[in-house]
């Protein structure tokens, strides 16, 4: 891992949890696996301070643990480094209540099926039936949104497993609990304690693989409604849901055939596009046509079967993104240099020239920026009996997929570190005024519900200076600038974290494995 990864991992850490556990993080990411004793003499911490720095982290899913090999009596610890959330799906699929719950659990890091509808309706709309709660978190769990931790083993002797081993069965990850209304109301008035609940030891988190199938697929459906239309954008939608019955997400990169028959079943059922219906096929045709190339067609005309290629998709949305980023450091110019180099696999310096059609000097000096930055490689062939002399030989452009993506990766986290220190220094450096500002605001929000006249009010944000406004005004602007440009380094992280798991397998253009 990248020495910007581990800052990056560093400082959310620290803002998440505080300083502690960021020490303790920052040790586990430095290493495989750690004891309790190591991480204790790495950090200099008490045993006690690490001890709660680790029960967090175990907590909200961020460590695991095992036996160690050496000595099955101690316990060896692990940093999950790449466990990253997205759950504004959630407010989409599932409205207000699920938000509640996804929210819920992302604070406690685990929470009961029971608590979370308790406190959706103590804290949430109290109009809202008990039923529709439990209706949803049930629906959560089936469509594998939410997914069941793993309990406990009891042994006959606890003293020779000193380590505990946790273990849950693969047909029980996502089967719901049984919640019985009629104590989960009396719980609600008090007459029965929480412990008493049927699901009382069976805990939920957020399953972060489902989130990151949406969100892989909510990029390949932009991509195709930004360039085909919001039609073309649904067809390949239900070509997805069809794909999940029968294929692995992750395992398989290109998906088991269906038909277009399969297709327009499920359209029927559940679509109300009469166009998308009616021109089933022919929006097929295009999708498969096009060179994106997520979907291909195989077998003959008369029995057409078609497969989804998820290493094909993203390796031509990763090669997209890296040429916007070519265009906006270098220019349109050395972009059209990139995408013959990427066509032609391997070319010279006087052919490049010829094929982007770019004056010799200015091909000369963006070729050479680009090969200085990283994003052209070149490759020396000699010459038959040329010796080792530099005229003698032929000097090839050609790209290294795989090093392209690594290499913004890295600039991607060091961009990401960089924005989230920033906002949190804005914020500390500015803290006494943002506090003076969100009292006043509190203050004159309750004074407009108690009725007080508006010279009142006037009278009272008067105590905030002009001066002090417009500092104010700038620090807002300088932290939304921040956290949109998080946000957007966090999607170009996202797309090249998929290129390296659906494409890092393919040949590169050198015919040697990435």
């Amino acid at each position: 891992m990248s020495i910007d990864y581990g800052n990056l991992c560093s400082v959310i850490m620290k803002q998440c949890f505080g300083e502690v556990v960021q020490m303790v993080g920052d040790c586990l990411f430095n290493a495989n696996w750690r004891t309790l004793h190591n991480i204790v003499k790495t950090t200099n911490l008490s045993r006690k301070e690490v001890c709660k720095a680790l029960a967090v982290l175990i907590k909200y899913q961020l460590v695991s643990f095992r036996a160690s090999d050496f000595n099955p009596c101690m316990a060896e610890y692990f940093l999950k480094r790449d466990e990253v959330l997205y759950v504004h799906r959630m407010q989409v699929e599932y409205g207000n209540i699920g938000n509640f719950i996804s929210d819920e659990i992302l604070h406690n890091g685990s929470q009961t099926g029971t608590n979370l509808i308790i406190k959706y309706l103590a804290e949430g709309d109290e109009k809202e039936k008990v039923e529709t709660v439990r209706d949803v978190f049930v629906s959560m769990i089936r469509d594998n949104y939410l997914i069941k931790l793993p309990k406990l083993v009891k042994t006959e002797k606890p003293e020779t497993a000193p380590v505990p081993h946790l273990h849950i069965g693969v047909d029980d990850l996502f089967n719901p609990p049984n919640i019985d209304l009629s104590v989960l109301a009396k719980i609600r008035s008090g007459t029965v304690p929480l412990s008493q609940a049927s699901d009382a030891d069976t805990f939920w988190q957020i399953n972060f693989s489902r989130f990151h199938q949406d969100f892989r697929d909510s990029v390949m459906v932009g991509a195709i409604e930004r360039k085909m239309g919001p039609s073309a954008a649904e067809c390949f939608q239900y070509i997805l849901k069809q794909m999940y019955e029968r294929t692995d997400p992750w395992q398989r990169q290109i998906s088991n055939p269906f038909t277009v028959a399969e297709i327009k079943q499920s359209l029927v059922k559940n679509s109300k596009n009469f166009d998308l219906i009616t021109n089933l096929e022919q929006y097929i045709i295009l999708i498969a046509d096009d060179s994106l190339g997520f979907i291909r067609k195989i077998g003959e005309m008369g029995n057409g079967q078609y497969v989804v290629d998820l290493s094909q998709a993203f390796e031509e949305l990763t090669l997209c993104c890296i040429e916007n980023i070519i265009t906006e450091r270098f220019g349109s110019k050395a972009s059209r240099i990139f995408r013959v180099v990427r066509v032609k696999k391997y070319i010279e310096q006087e052919d490049l020239q010829k094929e982007a059609m770019i004056p010799a000097k200015e091909a000369k000096l963006l070729s050479y920026n680009l090969f200085q930055e990283q994003f052209l490689q070149i490759k020396s062939i000699r010459k038959p009996g040329g010796g080792g002399t530099a005229a003698k030989a032929f000097f090839l452009f050609h790209l290294k997929h795989l090093q392209i993506v690594t290499m913004l990766l890295d600039i991607c986290y060091k961009a990401l570190y960089n924005a989230i220190t920033r906002s949190n220094y804005e914020k500390v450096e500015h803290r006494r005024l943002i506090d003076k500002s969100q009292k006043l605001d509190s203050i004159v929000s309750a004074m407009k519900e108690r009725g007080e006249s508006e010279d009142y009010i006037a009278e009272i944000l008067e105590t905030l200076t002009p001066p002090e406004r417009e500092i104010l005004g700038k620090v807002k602007n300088r932290i939304k600038v921040l956290s949109k440009a998080e946000l957007t380094v966090d999607d170009n992280i996202f797309l090249l974290q998929m290129y390296m798991h659906h494409c890092s397998h393919l040949p590169t253009a050198t015919g040697l494995v990435k």
